[in-house]
């Protein structure tokens, strides 16, 4: 990589001061704030009524921070997401703003030899070659996206750091630990584990964009997904892009997943999405039910060919679903709960 000295990446505008002591923006006075929203997309349109027809006044960049005032379902759609959010200056559609939060955490200085599992809790971070803000910078790792912590260190601005390993390139890199959260084993301790596997089913809808979870027949839970766009033409990498449709298996399971290109770089319109949550693979070639922090519009065709689910829901199915992952490892195989695609 050719390196970019942080003064060179401000000059640049890809990143800026105010990243390192990132806070929402204030919600006017008098009006309670639904939520905080980042922009997931290189651009979505403010505009100024709930729907995509009305007057556009303004364009919203990727990684700008929204305070959501409220939560509208608008008559015009569109049908497979109407949900729009009214914001200090009209309305945005909610399929690219991640909902996020701004939860900085006191650092933890000892970390396992084998490593520990960590969440972004803020809705972005900057990472760096070292532990030292005027390193070369690297990913934008986002709210809820997983990370392997190494180790604690104490930067160059005499602040703690984390050391965080890259599953796919097996680099090491550094991130600000207020920007992280230790995840607790019960937040990863298996559900319905009494329930042996072959009463356990997952049932894929590509029509509907749905998933159902089934004990015993029973249905236990249902929601909304994002299946690969249905194109069968073998792409660079010679996948396609479509789901494919049949009887699978959960074969491999990984609570954090560097997806895309597989390059180093600190360009934020890359195809590389390191630390994605909640993976359960369930194909060869890399196939599988993942979180998703880059869109929040469910209901209909828009992957590469996983099934993309809300963050929170892919971790209840990687919990719920055989075979189990110990909450120190970094992955496990094994057959284990069918799934069927239709």
């Amino acid at each position: 990589m050719q390196g970019l000295s942080r003064r060179d990446f401000l000059k640049l505008g890809l990143v800026s001061p105010g990243v390192l002591a990132l806070r929402p923006p204030d919600p006017p006075s008098g009006h309670p704030a639904y939520g905080i929203g980042r922009v997931t997309v290189e651009w979505i349109g403010l505009y100024s009524e709930p729907a995509f027809r009305a007057p556009r006044p303004h364009k919203l960049s990727r990684d700008t921070l929204l305070s959501l005032l409220s939560r509208v379902t608008a008559d015009e759609g569109p049908r497979h997401n109407p949900i729009w959010y009214t914001v200090p200056e009209g309305y945005v559609h909610s399929g690219h703003v991640q909902n996020v939060e701004w939860r900085p955490m006191p650092a933890e200085l000892h970390i396992p030899a084998a490593g520990a599992l960590f969440e972004v809790s803020v809705p972005y971070t900057r990472t760096y070659r070292s532990p030292d803000p005027d390193s070369d910078p690297l990913y934008r790792l986002y709210y809820q996206s997983t990370a392997w912590v190494t180790s604690a260190e104490t930067g160059e601005d005499g602040r703690v750091w984390y050391e965080l390993l890259d599953d796919l390139l097996r680099i090491h890199y550094y991130a600000r630990a207020e920007h992280l959260r230790r995840i607790p084993t019960e937040e990863v301790t298996p559900i319905s584990a009494d329930v042996p596997l072959q009463h356990k089913q997952i049932s894929v809808d590509l029509r509907t964009q749905e998933l159902f979870c089934f004990e015993f027949d029973q249905l236990v839970f249902r929601t909304r997904i994002s299946s690969g766009i249905p194109d069968t033409r073998p792409r660079e990498n010679g996948i396609p892009t479509i789901t494919p449709s049949g009887q699978f298996f959960v074969e491999v399971k990984m609570p954090s997943r560097h997806m895309g290109d597989g390059r180093i770089t600190p360009d934020l319109e890359a195809y590389e999405l390191p630390g994605v949550p909640w993976v359960s693979f369930f194909t060869a070639t890399g196939i599988a039910f993942h979180g998703t922090y880059w869109h929040n519009d469910f209901g209909r065709p828009r992957s590469h060919g996983c099934v993309n689910m809300d963050t929170r829901e892919a971790r209840w199915l990687y919990r719920w679903t055989l075979p189990v992952v110990e909450p120190d490892e970094k992955s496990r195989i094994g057959r284990g709960t069918p799934i069927y695609i239709t």
